[in-house]
């Protein structure tokens, strides 16, 4: 540690007692960007009747975007390390924009003040969640086996579903996925946290900003996945 901040105090990069507040400004710096641009192009493309007939005219469109989306999503993940900070904030952009479109039919499944307070609430939820997994003292790497458990599981279910179409089986998804992304909302804080450990080892500015994006885009994913569920139920209730 006392490496890191002599050398850092040479003008060489970050001091070590910054290394968090630089990451986590970040994280939510561009986790905020992202979720401004996915609501911006949902907003537009639902408005815009040409390029939901390019989009959803056909079965082609629509895999075109899912395709697209897993394909970034999979390189972010694996290829963080391989990738320059510049690069990898311009592919979590480019995904931000793509599940824009993705999200631009909830305009049309849901009534615009269903999906505001559908947000609020999401907003509220997922920011308390932050908190704790970043304040607590509680090691959340416990919890890892469950969560990835309870997601396969809740993956599988919804499949399964696609084909049973049971209402109460759907709404019991539901409620597990608000559960399960509450919970990875907290995990996933805790954890970008112990990541900048290793900003703090190496002292590397490129090390920062791989943190930054990654942690940027696993919050992301958490609230977006939250939002969903919360607006599942929001709309039951609507109905």
């Amino acid at each position: 540690m006392n490496d890191f901040t002599s050398n850092y105090d040479r003008g060489s990069g970050l001091t070590g007692i910054n290394v968090f507040a630089s990451v986590m400004t970040r994280v939510y710096g561009w986790m905020t960007l992202a979720l401004l641009l996915t609501g911006g192009v949902a907003v537009y493309t639902a408005s815009n009747l040409e390029l939901l007939r390019l989009i959803y005219g056909s079965q082609a469109g629509i895999w075109i975007l899912i395709i697209a989306e897993l394909g970034i999503v999979m390189t972010l993940s694996a290829a963080i390390n391989r990738l320059s900070p510049a690069t990898a904030v311009i592919l979590f952009l480019i995904y931000s924009a793509l599940n824009g479109l993705t999200l631009s039919t909830i305009f049309f499944a849901y009534e615009r003040s269903t999906i505001y307070q559908a947000f609020f609430a999401s907003a509220l939820t997922f920011g308390g969640m932050s908190l704790f997994g970043y304040t607590t003292k509680r090691d959340l790497t416990s919890l890892r086996g469950f969560l990835l458990m309870t997601l396969l599981g809740l993956l599988i279910a919804t499949v399964v579903n696609f084909f049973m179409q049971s209402e109460g089986f759907s709404m019991l998804l539901t409620y597990v996925g608000v559960f399960l992304f509450v919970g990875l909302t907290a995990y996933d804080t805790q954890k970008i946290k112990q990541m900048t450990y290793a900003a703090q080892t190496t002292g590397d500015e490129a090390t920062v900003g791989r943190i930054a994006i990654l942690g940027a885009l696993s919050l992301y994913l958490d609230f977006i996945n939250l939002f969903l569920y919360i607006l599942r139920l929001f709309g039951r209730r609507s109905n």
